[in-house]
């Protein structure tokens, strides 16, 4: 909070003609701005569209037309005058003038007018008048006090743990939301129980559902056992406590991300879910095709917005280059926000991004410095076969010991993980159309009834690989030499 007041405060001393706040936080907004104006001692106009011009919450008859509003505020020297909803008015010519003709004089006056929107819609002929600064959402000290103040006025003695969890819970929530929030689990008669935790779930998946971009995933329940890429899985567990104070205090960065690319099927999306479940991390999930089919640069500030509010978070990219091919290549000014953002962030945002097609992909994207890593993804080898089969027996009540899986590895060559997945689902599907117990010819049967994506594929999956060859790690260790070496001593 003090940081967003100290900005806010530097332009108004500064002299700069118009701001342009971009938020929901309509009140916590006006009270950042009624202490600001009062400690600069200058007077506060406010105008809406409903009520019309208020100067220190004294009501101005006759303003509710914002071009008189205007022609009263500019009377004023020394003042601030925040419009509400502003930017509907800007569409009038005439008053899009007044504004204009303002500008050059509000400097040497020291007035300020402060644009409150939920939304950033600026018309060319302002874009280098306004200052427009995105406000953050509560942070964790803000949310710290609330809950304080709540847990005192209530008699609440919350375990120091129990209470990290609630304030780490509700980051990424407007003001009012937590507000509404923690009445919800007072009502409840729960007085912020273990499990009032999952209230707090309810109420993001809720807010994040109101982004089109933005979905939240709940990985309480999601299974972290996955086959395979033995390499990528050590890389994440040596990174697993990188957000503590302690990896800072023995000089190690924060961890900016991870590159996903290969195969369709094979296990890439659901690493990013493993990744925020191992990690105890809230997932975002952004879907790049829907950004880039409308307002992509608003979309992408309001993608970091929240993921940003919610850090320590992980943000999964799933399919990165559907939007950028979709678009030409990527919009150039939107690309440059992502760049910059993964470049420079310093909040704890881990972003897993995958790709099927990274030749499509700008090279900047992949250049070292944005991703901490680049690991190819190909098919499953003969090992993760087995260890994939296994998995999805047993998560179907399965003794894997009872099938002749070696059998079965044979005949599933050139399958991705989720085409044995489906191997294992069809051959129960066999086995119940009998009224009998699932065998291994159910699943020799099935594995022979399904076509790999990989054999129409062959020719483009050459090239990725042979593309993948220098410029990525492998996410399974290299078994042929073992491999060989075990076959040698055998013989």
């Amino acid at each position: 909070m003090q940081d967003l007041i100290h900005d806010i405060q530097m332009h108004i001393r500064a002299r700069y003609p118009i701001l342009y706040l971009v938020s929901h936080e309509e009140e916590r907004l006006w009270k950042i701005l009624k202490h600001l104006s009062a400690q600069e001692k200058l007077p506060l106009f406010s105008w809406k569209r409903t009520e019309g011009l208020q100067r220190n919450d004294s009501l101005i008859e006759g303003t509710t037309d914002p071009t008189i509003g205007l022609q009263y505020f500019a009377q004023e020297a020394n003042s601030i005058c925040v419009l509400w909803d502003f930017h509907i008015e800007l569409k009038n010519s005439t008053v899009l003038r007044w504004i204009r003709d303002l500008c050059t004089q509000m400097g040497k006056r020291g007035q300020t007018i402060v644009l409150i929107a939920p939304k950033l819609v600026l018309p060319d002929e302002l874009e280098k008048s306004v200052t427009v600064l995105d406000i953050p959402l509560p942070t964790r000290e803000e949310v710290d006090r609330l809950l304080s103040v709540l847990c005192s006025a209530q008699n609440i003695e919350l375990e120091t743990s129990l209470k990290e969890r609630f304030i780490r819970g509700s980051l990424g929530l407007t003001e009012q939301e937590i507000k509404r929030l923690y009445s919800r689990i007072l009502i409840s008669g729960q007085r912020f129980s273990e499990a009032d935790l999952s209230l707090q779930i309810e109420e993001k998946r809720r807010m994040i559902r109101k982004s089109q971009f933005l979905e939240f995933w709940d990985t309480r329940d999601l299974p972290i056992d996955i086959g395979g890429m033995d390499t990528l899985k050590k890389w994440l567990d040596q990174r697993q406590n990188a957000f503590s104070k302690e990896a800072r205090a023995f000089g190690l960065p924060q961890p900016k991300g991870l590159f996903l690319l290969g195969v369709q099927g094979c296990g890439k999306s659901l690493m990013a879910k493993v990744v925020a479940k191992k990690w105890n991390l809230p997932l975002l999930g952004l879907d790049m095709s829907v950004l880039f089919r409308s307002s992509v640069e608003e979309g992408l500030r309001e993608t970091i917005r929240i993921a940003e509010s919610l850090a320590p978070a992980v943000l999964w990219i799933d399919e990165l280059e559907k939007g950028f091919v979709q678009s030409g290549g990527g919009n150039v000014d939107a690309l440059g926000i992502f760049l910059t953002w993964m470049q420079e962030k310093t909040k704890p945002i881990f972003v897993v991004a995958t790709a099927n097609d990274v030749r499509s992909l700008p090279p900047e994207l992949l250049r070292k410095g944005r991703f901490d890593e680049i690991f190819f993804v190909d098919l499953p080898d003969v090992h993760e076969r087995l260890e994939i089969l296994d998995i999805h027996l047993r998560r179907r009540s399965r003794n894997p010991e009872d099938f002749d899986l070696t059998l079965l590895v044979e005949e599933t060559e050139m399958f991705s993980g989720a085409e044995l997945e489906q191997v294992i689902i069809s051959g129960l599907f066999h086995a119940f159309s009998e009224s009998r117990e699932l065998d291994i010819t159910d699943l020799v049967e099935s594995s022979r009834e399904i076509v790999p994506l990989a054999y129409t594929m062959d020719d483009q999956l050459k090239d990725l690989r042979e593309w993948a060859r220098p410029r990525a790690r492998r996410a399974t260790a290299d078994r042929r030499r073992v491999d060989f070496f075990l076959d040698w001593e055998v013989l």
